[in-house]
């Protein structure tokens, strides 16, 4: 008798599937997922873009930098004082040289921002500087 159920707790177990080793390979495939994700980056404030007929599309390691309707300036969600936006971006280019910057200007925006926005782009050496706008 005890031979009997011996061996009918021995077919039980080898019928079960262990789901130990799944469970393992689908959390590090998430965690992989994880890290490499791209985050989208935003630039602190929600902005109301001019219309231009040339506008494109951009890749690559942006520095979006945004001019609100009172001449308020946002990086990284940051609200920044003028003098200091050469050394942002000084910054910004010691992690991703070859970054290129993106200003989202409101169309009711003061001119006289994005001039200094562009002037401290070319003192800190960017050369790709870009005015967003819609399509």
């Amino acid at each position: 008798m005890k031979s009997g159920l011996m061996r009918k707790k021995d077919q039980e177990e080898a019928g079960e599937i262990d789901l130990t080793p799944m469970l393992d390979v689908v959390f590090i495939l998430l965690i992989f997922f994880i890290v490499t994700s791209v985050f989208v980056t935003e630039a602190g404030i929600e902005v109301s873009k001019p219309e231009a007929s040339t506008a494109g599309e951009t890749s690559g390691d942006l520095i979006l930098i945004a001019v609100g309707p009172g001449g308020d300036i946002w990086i990284d969600g940051d609200q920044i004082d003028p003098r200091f936006i050469r050394s942002r971006f000084e910054l910004r280019l010691a992690d991703a040289p070859n970054s290129a910057v993106i200003i989202q200007a409101d169309e009711n925006a003061n001119n006289e921002q994005v001039m200094l926005i562009l002037e401290a782009a070319r003192e800190a050496n960017i050369e790709d500087v870009r005015i967003s706008a819609e399509a």
